[in-house]
């Protein structure tokens, strides 16, 4: 909870900086845009679920963990009816990938596993008194992953590259929009969880030596600040 407060800072910072002068447009708590700056939690899971090759025999009794990380994010969301919204986020966020079982002492595997999970998702708004808006939806997303490299643990081994496989998933959504104004501004919560697995090649020179197939999995917890006109 500290590090997802602490994450939330920058947020809200950014979000009084770009809010504040759309406040001077006519905001609107019916509006068809929202736009929300969110400080955000994002939790993966990272083990083991099929090994692909692995001719020395190094995952017997392993497994693998990825650590968990907290990021600013921004989302936009467009009313097409009162209560059906199309919404989509913006952010990145940099894991790493460290041992478990017999793997334990190799707590450095992959290092600045850099995503961009692209997602859309379709969502129902249930319109409640005092206009709290609880919501869920689901969408398809797309993680890219970038500018990753072998941990401290595996290069003495010598493993001089790792490759992590861009994948199509799907995200389940529920959160609540709380207006604390009849100006558009309101506070968000909003709770993600990702269906997405990733393929791990680790490469010797030129020579694949090893592929694992993982379970990414991440819950992804916001909070922020939103405005819709």
């Amino acid at each position: 909870m500290k590090k997802l407060i602490t994450a939330a800072i920058p947020a809200f910072a950014a979000a009084v900086a770009l809010l504040a002068p759309a406040q001077a447009m006519a905001g609107s708590s019916d509006g068809k845009l929202q736009v929300k700056v969110l400080g955000t939690a994002v939790l993966p899971d990272g083990k083991i679920v099929e090994v692909k090759n692995d001719p020395l025999g190094l995952t017997v009794g392993a497994n693998t963990k990825a650590n968990d990380n907290y990021v600013p994010t921004l989302a936009v969301e467009y009313f097409a009816t009162p209560n059906v919204s199309v919404e989509t986020i913006c952010c990145f966020t940099t894991h790493g990938v460290s041992g478990t079982g017999t793997l334990a002492p190799a707590t450095n595997i992959v290092d600045h596993v850099m995503i961009l999970p692209a997602t859309v998702t379709l969502k129902y708004h249930l319109p409640l008194e005092g206009g709290i808006k609880p919501y869920i939806g689901a969408g398809p997303s797309l993680f890219l992953v970038l500018g990753e490299k072998p941990g401290a643990s595996v290069t003495p081994l010598g493993v001089t590259k790792v490759k992590m496989s861009n994948e199509l998933g799907f995200a389940l959504q529920a959160g609540i929009d709380i207006p604390l104004n009849d100006k558009g501004m309101g506070l968000s919560l909003d709770a993600k969880k990702y269906f997405m697995d990733t393929t791990a090649h680790f490469y010797a020179g030129n020579a694949e030596v090893l592929t694992t197939k993982h379970t990414l999995d991440p819950w992804v917890l916001s909070a922020g600040l939103a405005f819709r006109f």
